[in-house]
């Protein structure tokens, strides 16, 4: 079993990024439509029939706008509408939880109480901790249990079937299996993880629940080396969740296009754990100052599995020395516990160049000490045009994005080659 999990080489760099999108890039089109749904576990040159370029486009190491442009290229907008929805889909989720951020501090405290609530019942510490394991007797999701820790990342539909036997068969806290998936995926998004196990919970979109079914599984497991994956004693009649409140929308406060006159006096380019690389930011000026500041142990109160922690700090440490080098200025690191405004002072800077910081831990480990410099119109936020255009639009379910898809692509200009 162990030689099998010898999956492809998550190295995190934009070069490593950019070599898998062009590896990816013929799959693309027709294919991905046809073959996505099959998880046939992890393979030596990466998953033939979906991209895994989610780690990469996490740590801002590559971005949604790069990939919609290379894949419109290859393959024109009809034959490749079922890869664009899916990308849409990461930038739908993120503008869903900017609109409802309460949903990330209910998803928190809900996470901390489950947690408090094992110290008082050892049954659920001991299910908690055969879930976690792999030891349940439900063959599937016990490879996927040990995947998800030994390799870092599982396939989406992996995701929804473990999400949903870990809530309706299981029957453990929804909260600690994302605080689970957190801790382990390199690609571990706030929004689109609280987001997808609320969907399977039936409480992202009010009563429609995801019930994972063994023949499901077994037809789209078949490829995988150990064979079809056995899951039999699934729950099949399970009620959706239900919460006692609802989450009001907040009026999006977006920043508009950075202009060369923003950043006039020399300035910091802050590279953060969802925006590693300056390639993709497309700055009007450079930076005098590059400062990394690398947070995975901030995902979870719990402990930060190896890969998705280096994987963070990996891209944090490449993407400053490339930005040194690409404009000739020194790189700092701004470590965890320490204040932020003795690093500007010391080189002489006021003004700080941030990516936008979305709902999630990387706000909530940044901000507080990036709120006071805000205040004093230091921070000047940056924020792609895709991202701008398309979360006003996410309000309720993905079809309000998924209409306009045409539209959004013509407005950024993606895919207008030629």
């Amino acid at each position: 079993m162990q030689a099998h999990w010898r999956g492809m080489q998550f190295t995190p760099t934009r070069a490593a990024a950019l070599d898998r999108l062009a590896q990816f890039l013929p799959a693309a089109g027709r294919r991905y439509a046809e073959t996505r749904n099959a998880d046939d576990g992890p393979q030596p040159g990466g998953r033939g029939n979906v991209s895994q370029l989610s780690p990469w486009l996490h740590a801002g190491l590559l971005d949604e706008r790069e990939v919609l442009d290379a894949v419109l290229s290859a393959h024109g907008p009809r034959a490749a509408e079922k890869f664009i929805a899916e990308v849409f889909w990461r930038i739908y989720f993120k503008g869903y939880l900017e609109q409802r951020a309460a949903i990330w501090d209910d998803y928190r405290k809900g996470r901390d109480a489950a947690l408090a609530a094992l110290e008082a019942n050892a049954g659920l510490r001991r299910a908690l901790a055969e879930a976690v394991a792999g030891r349940t007797g439900i063959e599937a999701f016990d490879v996927w249990a040990r995947e998800l820790q030994e390799t870092g990342y599982l396939h989406n539909h992996a995701r929804m079937w473990f999400a949903s036997i870990w809530i309706f068969t299981l029957k453990l806290d929804w909260r600690l299996g994302a605080d689970l998936f957190l801790r382990h995926l390199m690609d571990a998004d706030a929004a689109s993880n609280t987001l997808s196990w609320r969907w399977v919970a039936g409480l992202h979109t009010k009563g429609k629940h995801y019930l994972a079914r063994a023949d499901n599984i077994a037809r789209y497991t078949a490829g995988r080396p150990e064979g079809a994956l056995a899951a039999a004693r699934l729950a099949l009649d399970a009620a959706p969740l239900t919460e006692p409140h609802d989450f009001a929308r907040q009026r999006l406060d977006l920043p508009g296009p950075v202009r060369p006159e923003d950043l006039a006096q020399p300035f910091a380019l802050l590279l953060h754990d969802e925006a590693a690389h300056h390639a993709p930011l497309a700055l009007p000026r450079p930076p005098a100052l590059v400062i990394g500041a690398s947070r995975p142990d901030a995902r979870s109160p719990g402990a930060v599995g190896t890969l998705a922690a280096d994987f963070a700090r990996g891209a944090i440490a490449g993407g400053m020395a490339e930005a040194a080098a690409a404009f000739a200025c020194p790189a700092v690191a701004w470590r965890d516990g320490e204040p932020l405004a003795p690093l500007l002072a010391e080189a002489g800077i006021a003004r700080v160049a941030v990516p936008y910081l979305p709902a999630g831990w990387t706000r909530d480990a940044l901000w507080p000490d990036l709120a006071p410099l805000a205040a004093a119109g230091r921070v000047v936020t940056l924020l792609g045009d895709l991202e701008r255009a398309t979360w006003p639009l996410a309000k309720a379910g993905f079809f309000g994005v998924a209409k306009a898809i045409d539209g959004l692509l013509a407005e950024c200009g993606i895919g207008a080659h030629g």
